[in-house]
């Protein structure tokens, strides 16, 4: 049984950082061959893509992050993580790490193909 566990979640000033961090676990294969990404929920909202990183390193990132965060992994370490600067109030939310069910990104940030969940970590930027 594949386990998403995030961490790095925390409090900050907007205009700070955070680095969050996913370890992936119960694997018999890393998981090279399958896209990732990171999803956030705002109290009060739908749970949105974030930023995704396929099989084959390439990436995508939501319109309101683009420039500020950076999606990455190891694979060798079957770590995902999530380099995030410049935070913004509205960037507080409860973020997840997910994996998807393909090699390929194609509609995982709008929530499609979606396999595997962690349960989330609490990022909370004050103005």
């Amino acid at each position: 049984q594949v386990q998403l566990v995030e961490s790095g979640g925390g409090s900050v000033q907007a205009g700070g950082s955070l680095r969050l961090a996913c370890l992936a676990s119960g694997y018999t294969y890393t998981f090279t061959g399958y896209c990732m990404g990171w999803f956030r929920q705002a109290p009060g909202k739908e749970r949105e893509g974030v930023a995704t990183i396929g099989s084959d390193g390439s990436t995508s990132y939501a319109d309101s992050v683009k420039g500020r965060f950076t999606i990455s992994k190891d694979n060798v370490k079957n770590t995902l993580s999530l380099q995030m600067n410049n935070l913004k109030p509205e960037d507080t939310a409860m973020y997840y790490c997910a994996q998807a069910s393909f090699g390929s990104c194609s509609q995982v940030l709008n929530g499609y193909n979606v396999r595997y969940w962690g349960k989330g970590t609490l990022v909370t930027i004050s103005s």
